[in-house]
Parts: structure tokens; sequence; C-alpha cells
């Protein structure tokens, strides 16, 4: 069931009143500053990213109230030095979200979800206070796969791109075979690094998110190997003692009955 907005109002006062009192009650809480605080606030955002990858909405309602409070915290540290608060927050957004969607505030017309993209970025060009330049404002402690990706996006507005997918799986291909011919460990950390930007680059062709296939990609790994060895335990084998054949078969079978349960 869903809440309407008086419900919705009040629960948003409520955490609003228990962060102030945290600020003003709680010793840890009192410390904290802008910067010791932004590192939960990412910590947290990928929580929620894990919650949202994994479909699990009670999770996802979990994680969405503890980005929530880093929302609320952060705006009451600028409420304190005179800089904004969070009815500001708010506005700015609302703000932003209405300049940036002209199609649907607007006369403009956008059929797609590629034209709102396009408009979007040329709405941001045009935004005072912006940093000049193609790759104006992309910070740089992104995760690699999206602070490529970001650049790969700004560079794609000026018309620097592949027309379509098959251009970019050339070039991973183009790049794995650069990597095999490498012979120094600078020439191989050079090519890998071309593999990996092409690989992004193909993701982003396919509208896949890199960082979360990545992640996905992990944990089918982590998942495998935790599998073959509660297979192996299940023989009396220790995976520790197993050569890498042996640990490879079991890895293998696991893959298979993964296989049987997805199909069921």
């Amino acid at each position: 069931m869903s809440s309407g907005p008086p419900e919705i109002q009040r629960a948003l006062a409520r955490l609003d009143a228990i962060t102030r009192r945290l600020r003003k009650e709680c010793p840890w809480d009192r410390e904290q500053n802008e910067r010791t605080i932004v590192p939960h606030t990412v910590e947290e955002a990928y929580e929620l990213a894990d919650a949202a990858n994994r479909h699990d909405d009670a999770k996802l309602l979990d994680e969405l109230g503890d980005v929530l409070f880093q929302v609320h915290f952060l705006s009451l540290l600028l409420e304190e030095r005179g800089a904004g608060d969070l009815a500001q927050v708010a506005e700015h957004c609302t703000e932003k979200l209405i300049r940036r969607h002209p199609h649907v505030f607007g006369e403009v017309e956008a059929e797609t979800a590629q034209q709102v993209l396009r408009n979007w970025d040329q709405i941001k060009k045009g935004e005072p206070g912006r940093e000049p330049g193609l790759f104006g404002e992309v910070p740089e402690n992104l995760p690699a796969p999206l602070y490529a990706r970001k650049l790969q996006r700004r560079a794609a507005t000026s018309g620097f791109d592949f027309p379509g997918v098959e251009g970019p799986l050339q070039s991973v291909r183009d790049e794995l075979a650069e990597l095999e011919h490498a012979s120094t460990p600078e020439e191989r950390f050079h090519e890998l690094g071309d593999v990996l930007f092409a690989a992004v680059n193909l993701a982003r062709k396919l509208r896949v998110d890199p960082e979360l296939a990545l992640r996905a990609a992990a944990e089918r790994f982590r998942t495998r190997v935790g599998d073959g060895s509660e297979l192996a335990a299940s023989e009396g084998r220790s995976w520790n003692d197993l050569t890498p054949d042996e640990q490879l078969a079991y890895y293998a079978r696991a893959r298979l009955r993964e296989g049987g349960h997805h199909q069921r």
C-alpha cells in the first residue's frame, strides 16, 4: 500500500527532527563534517546499488532510508554554516529537473530515451557556473569503469563515437590482440588498460552498466567457487588440498548445477 503526500510529509518531518537531535546529542554525529560523512554516503550508495541489482525490494527500502538520512545530514551541515538547507536542496533539484526536461515541462519534443539524453547534455552545457570544456566537471574519483564511461559519453556528445556496436566490438578484439603481443610489464599495463577501456565503451553502446555487469560477474565467480568448495567437502575433499585441475573440475560442476537451477 502506497502512502499519500500527507504521510510522506509527516515521515520526512520526523526524519528531519531525528537528524537534528542526533546532531545535537550524539557525540559521534556532533564531530562529523562533510568530508568525514561523504565516505559513508558513497558506501550507502553502493549498498543501494547492490540491493537494486539483486531485485531485493525489502533491502532496497532499507538502503534508500540510509541514503535519505545521508541527504538530510549533509543538508543540515550546509544549514549550520548558512550555505543552504534541505528546502533549498529540494528546490534546486526541482528547478534543475524542470529545466532539463523541456519535453515534459516545455515545448521541446523527444520521442526516445536517446533524444532525451542528447537534450539533457546540451542543456547542461549551457547552465551557468559549469566548468568549461568537453570534460568539465567529470569527477576524477569515480570508480574507473564509471569514469571511463562518463568520458566516453561526453566525447559522444561531440560526435566522436562509433555509429553502432560493431566498431566497439572490433576495438575489444584489436586491443586483446595487442595485449597478447605485449612483452614488457609497462606494455602489458598499457594494453590491459586499453582492453578494459574498450570493454567499457562496448558496454556503453550495449546500454549495459559496466560497474554492475562486472560486479555481477564477480558475484557469479564467488558463488561458483563457494559451491565448488562445498561439493568437494561433501565428498570428503578439502578445497585447499585439491590440485588446480581438480578445483577447476569442481568449479565446472558448480556451473552446471547453477545452470540446472536457472532452468527450473
